[in-house]
């Protein structure tokens, strides 16, 4: 029987920017009972201090080896960029820390596997950040799926797309820091919740490509901010396709600038007894010999930041597995590298299997 942890557990945010300070940080402080932000750090002494003194947290460091040799430091949020998940979260696993990391789980399959090898090897927990697992939505079709309503999943089609959405801001069109574009930035968490619905099958092949056709452009419109052309070395749209072990397919469409009429962020499931539509929520079924449309009804919305973060301090206290396991965040990983690799060969990735 596992031994449950001593609560609060000591949290440690290294990397104390947006994504800390609006989701992890708060998504802790929610949880006084659970645990407690003992440490911040951040390259940036400002930006450390700023999240410090919001949240009240005594220990502020510019080098986040020094929070990690806090004994009162018992698990962290990697909070940096793409390109400075894979260490961080190393040497955190390795002083003994358990590591909630954001999403993408790192630039590219290579660098996710060191990280699930470290966590297997120091017995430490790793959880990636796709928060939109816990988000009602998700939670209510996984929930009709894991009844049989849906019968055999055989084919998804995942959308995260934006009509003029290229961010104007940080290094998300920066390829060396990213590892890519939107198709790793927020193609990824409707990547995750679609894998999570078709339940993980194994992939073993992947087509895909990419296009730049607004990036690198003068006088485009930009509704995030505006952004330099001269530094965009990321896609701008991306396609893939899919196939599983199982038969199943899936297709994955995800821009940061397109010429569409709205953003859509959506998953479209075909199952052989069901179907289901994520935004807008909605789920197809024939039963009597009637088709019908079915829209849930007074669902009670969440914080799936805070969710997530609860998860993951569950996963510590009752020494259980995380919810989203570092092996899933690796298959989002392995699929969004090949469909990369892909572009750039114009050839099919045949994935290695285990």
């Amino acid at each position: 029987m596992a031994k449950k942890v001593k609560t609060p557990i000591g949290i440690g945010i290294i990397g104390s920017g947006g994504i800390a300070q609006a989701a992890h940080m708060p998504g802790y402080a929610a949880y006084p009972d659970l645990c407690r932000i003992v440490a911040v750090a951040d390259i940036n002494p400002e930006v450390a201090k700023a999240a410090a003194e919001k949240f009240n947290v005594p220990h502020v460091f510019t080098d986040y080896r020094d929070l990690l040799k806090l004994k009162e430091v018992d698990a962290v949020s990697v909070c940096t960029p793409n390109y400075l998940h894979k260490q961080p979260t190393i040497d955190a696993l390795e002083a003994g820390k358990h590591v909630l990391v954001e999403k993408p789980m790192a630039m590219n399959a290579q660098e996710g596997r060191e990280m699930l090898e470290t966590a297997k090897r120091t017995g430490k927990k790793l959880q990636v950040a796709l928060n939109m697992r816990f988000s009602t939505g998700v939670r209510t079709i996984k929930r009709f799926i894991d009844a049989g309503k849906l019968g055999e999943i055989y084919y998804a089609r995942a959308q995260a797309l934006r009509r003029r959405g290229i961010p104007g801001w940080g290094v998300f069109t920066q390829k060396d820091k990213q590892g890519g574009g939107p198709l790793i930035d927020i193609g990824v968490h409707i990547l995750d919740a679609t894998l999570y619905f078709m339940g993980h099958p194994k992939p073993v092949s992947v087509s895909g490509m990419t296009y730049t056709k607004f990036g690198t452009r003068e006088g485009v419109v930009g509704l995030m901010g505006q952004w330099d052309p001269k530094t965009y070395t990321v896609e701008d749209f991306a396609v893939g396709l899919v196939r599983f072990e199982n038969d199943a397919t899936l297709v994955i469409e995800s821009s940061f600038c397109a010429n569409i009429e709205h953003d859509i962020f959506n998953t479209t499931i075909l199952g052989t007894e069901g179907g289901a539509q994520l935004n807008p929520l909605k789920l197809f079924r024939e039963e009597e010999q009637t088709l019908l449309d079915i829209t849930p009804f007074g669902l009670r919305e969440v914080n799936s930041h805070q969710q997530e973060v609860y998860a993951f301090l569950q996963a510590i206290i009752n020494d259980t597995e995380p919810e989203v396991t570092a092996e899933q965040g690796l298959m989002a990983t392995e699929i969004i590298d090949a469909i990369y690799a892909s572009a750039e060969t114009g050839k099919e990735v045949v994935l290695k299997q285990a």
